[in-house]
């Protein structure tokens, strides 16, 4: 494969991919935070991982695999040591 018709991002274009990074971590450390705290219901938690995965996927479309791999194993511990799980 051949880099034709490929082009260096732009400054705004970074710009713009490392803010949707930096609110994507927000999220993610917020969420994690609240679970943390162990003050939800088990269902309620449930609910805000997955409302967080939505967050991510509306910021980075299609990277479903890449929540997943990242941040899924992330939420499923904390899950099982708040939650007691397994």
């Amino acid at each position: 494969m051949t880099d034709v018709g490929k082009r260096a991002p732009t400054k705004e274009e970074i710009d713009e991919e490392t803010r949707k990074g930096r609110r994507l971590q927000i999220a993610v450390n917020l969420a994690l935070s609240i679970i943390a705290q162990g003050d939800l219901p088990f269902e309620e938690a449930s609910e805000l991982v997955t409302a967080t995965r939505r967050v991510a996927l509306q910021l980075f479309p299609g990277k479903e695999d890449a929540f997943d791999l990242i941040y899924r194993p992330k939420f499923q511990r904390l899950m099982n040591q708040v939650y007691r799980l397994q």
